[in-house]
């Protein structure tokens, strides 16, 4: 499928779900990050926006990116409402095309999943690269599927944390995981549904 498709199916998951003013954080973000020092952090597939403005508000300088331009515009208009304009950037960006993006103390990918084709491993890997030695990189996927998901292929199988990070293939004199885990939570939903689903949890740092 073509970058046109996935722009034209993105624009819609997130035209059809209502503007949050304030959207929140995700849990994963506010455990890893919230006693970490402030520095450049990057958003893949920012979404609604919650994690970048939950950044911004603790003195991170945050470019968040999203191939939906509706998320982006949302985005950049909750953070001029909220005077955090001058700490997080909006970037329409395809995850598809080369990667603009270095310096950083922590990339973000949360629910980096997608119907269309994406080298997931290759763009997570470059952005391992992108990081500072020290920085960090957290990847949060689904380990099981939300009432509300748009994806709800029964046979659908979620990689475990430490397959994602074979995937990603990093040489370990470089990079090391902090982190891998499985935790269970309650989650809320775009239209206020509650249900306990599941979390992959991969949390990797620079160390050369």
């Amino acid at each position: 499928m073509s970058s046109t498709d996935a722009v034209t199916f993105w624009n819609g998951v997130h035209a059809a779900r209502p503007e949050a003013g304030d959207p929140q954080p995700n849990v994963g973000l506010t455990e890893t990050a919230a006693d970490l020092p402030p520095g450049d952090a990057l958003d893949l597939g920012c979404g609604n926006g919650g994690d970048a403005l939950w950044l911004a508000r603790r003195n991170w300088h945050v470019t968040a990116v999203d191939i939906s331009a509706v998320a982006i515009e949302r985005l950049a208009a909750l953070a001029r409402s909220h005077g955090l304009a001058e700490r997080v950037t909006a970037v329409r960006h395809d995850l598809r095309e080369p990667f603009p993006f270095g310096g950083l103390d922590l990339v973000c990918a949360h629910y980096l999943h997608t119907p269309f084709d994406l080298d997931r491993a290759a763009v997570l890997r470059t952005a391992a690269h992108a990081l500072r030695v020290g920085g960090r990189l957290l990847v949060v996927d689904h380990g099981s599927t939300a009432p509300w998901s748009w994806d709800q292929d029964r046979d659908i199988r979620y990689p475990s944390p430490r397959e994602v990070a074979a995937d990603i293939g990093l040489d370990p004199a470089m990079w090391t995981v902090e982190r891998a885990g499985t935790p269970r939570r309650t989650a809320t939903g775009p239209d206020g549904r509650t249900a306990e689903v599941t979390d992959h949890v991969l949390l990797v740092r620079r160390i050369a």
